[in-house]
């Protein structure tokens, strides 16, 4: 028993310290090869945001349908996430809030019917699927942005709402558009309401981003060619005048998204200021900008929507515009646009476009080729990159899935090579604590042993192939993950620690003796 504690703290010295260090067999004995610290330089990493929309309401990407088991559920989001780190992606951005309902454990809001099949209903044994997603995610080296809807209350009549759904508790505060419910903008509580559930799941779950989509006033419709409201907030409107207000009323309801935009914001950053935000925001701010650019719609005056004051003033950490047409189509092109919007984006955050990958041979867009998709992720990093890397967002998941027209087959020469998520050098510049770990040979390969620290989210492994001598990017490495395994036995290995904000250190490189 004396001994083997011995051996213990033996193991312990070796893994605390980075002068060269001996490897260790399975059995403990001493094994022939060696590695220490070595003066190399290793490539950099490639930044780019590799992510996909998993959207669960009409259970569009996950669960399938309303009401599978607990199991089944788990089973399919490991489905998901499988195949996403296999297909080269590093994050994911999971609906949670569909219309004001919850897809985690919730004190405000009630469980979602996409998923149990009765709002109200939590998951029969008792899991919590944003809980699982976060920690599932994580392990296989990917982000997890968890994707909030902040007005809609109802995408159908498909279910009875629960007694405590806010269409219940705050009848009043509904208005009816088209065929959903919306939770009036223009309520100060049920924008508030919006935002404490945001920071409510900021708080209490290890989220990489909270994101909100483009559903703020509802769309319009098109009536004998023009476009019309689909609700009528004249009521509101009314009591706003009578208080003396003197905004005209697209005014006044684009300083409410505008207030709810920046408010969300400074609210998130209080309470964990690494965690992004991110907007995707319909593609097109007004017809007309700039000037080839043709819309019906215009997000700007009929959905209240001043995105471009948003990325000015830096109110998000990373902008997706939904830029879902193709790079050739003139009066919308993919690539007009994304120059454009790299031209307003005065404070260098992210600008990661949304592509409509599920377009793709699809009826809405026939004949689209998966080519297109891998053109405009070339389009995207000649002319939207910012000063740390650059990215994109699938929509949505189903579409890499699916495979359609071949295209994860293409993303694998896309996505050659391993990417991390660019740096937010606005939410911290301080590089963390370097990584200090020993090597332990185990069957088939070379087990990195690491140490917690406060300061590391991620860790970033490459290794140099002792034959073809090229450098291989491993997939992120939690910061809280303790060992990572790399098969064979490389000639040089590089470790990065990456903090909350993306910063990395510089590398520990350990080379075979």
């Amino acid at each position: 028993m004396g001994q083997s504690l011995e051996k213990l703290k033996f193991m312990k010295i070796l893994r605390n310290t980075l002068l060269p260090v001996l490897i260790f067999s399975a059995l403990g004995t001493a094994a022939v090869a060696e590695y220490a610290p070595v003066n190399s330089k290793p490539p950099e990493p490639t930044r780019e945001f590799r992510a996909a929309w998993v959207a669960t309401v009409h259970n569009i990407d996950w669960p399938s349908r309303p009401g599978l088991s607990a199991g089944q559920q788990r089973s399919e989001m490991i489905s998901i996430l499988d195949t996403s780190a296999r297909n080269g992606l590093n994050a994911i951005v999971l609906q949670v809030r569909t219309e004001c309902d919850a897809l985690y454990k919730s004190n405000t809001e009630p469980w979602s019917y996409w998923l149990t099949g009765q709002m109200g209903r939590a998951p029969s044994d008792g899991y919590d699927p944003l809980e699982f997603a976060i920690s599932e995610a994580h392990k296989r080296g990917l982000e997890l942005h968890a994707w909030f809807n902040p007005f809609r209350a109802s995408a159908s009549d498909k279910s009875s709402k629960s007694s405590r759904h806010i269409s219940r508790t705050h009848s009043s505060l509904m208005l009816r558009a088209g065929t959903q419910t919306w939770a009036n903008p223009s309520s100060d509580y049920v924008r508030e309401r919006a935002i404490s559930v945001m920071l409510d799941v900021t708080k209490r779950y290890n989220v990489d981003g909270i994101h909100i989509d483009d559903y703020f006033y509802p769309y319009p419709k098109k009536v004998n060619g023009r476009m019309v409201d689909q609700f009528d907030d004249s009521s509101s409107y009314k009591k706003y005048k009578m208080r003396g207000g003197r905004l005209s009323q697209r005014d006044w309801r684009r300083n409410h998204m505008d207030t709810f935009v920046s408010s969300l914001y400074k609210s998130v950053k209080s309470a964990k200021p690494w965690v992004k935000v991110g907007v995707s925001p319909f593609g097109i701010w007004r017809p007309g900008v700039p000037a080839s650019i043709e819309a019906d719609l215009d997000a700007y005056d009929h959905i209240s929507a001043d995105s471009r004051k948003w990325l000015n003033n830096g109110w998000i950490d990373y902008f997706s515009p939904q830029l879902y047409w193709r790079i050739d189509d003139k009066p919308h092109s993919f690539t007009t646009l994304i120059r454009w919007w790299a031209g307003e984006n005065k404070q260098g955050r992210h600008l990661w476009p949304g592509i409509a990958s599920s377009r793709i041979n699809s009826s809405a867009d026939p004949g689209r080729p998966a080519s297109e998709i891998t053109r405009q992720i070339d389009a995207t990093r000649k002319y939207a990159p910012n000063r740390t890397g650059t990215g994109h967002v699938h929509w949505s998941f189903e579409a890499i899935k699916k495979n359609k027209g071949g295209l994860a087959s293409k993303l694998g020469s896309t996505y050659a090579s391993a990417a991390i998520p660019p740096a937010s050098p606005w939410l911290g510049s301080k590089a963390p604590t370097p990584s200090y770990t020993a090597p332990v040979m185990v069957e088939g390969g070379v087990s990195l042993q690491f140490q917690a620290a406060d300061d590391i989210r991620w860790r970033i492994v490459q290794s140099r192939d002792s034959k073809s001598g090229s450098w291989k990017t491993h997939r992120m490495i939690p910061g809280g993950q303790s060992s990572y395994k790399i098969s064979g036995t490389p000639a040089e290995i590089a470790i990065r620690s990456v903090s909350n904000s993306g910063i990395a250190s510089a590398p520990t490189v350990l080379g075979k003796r």
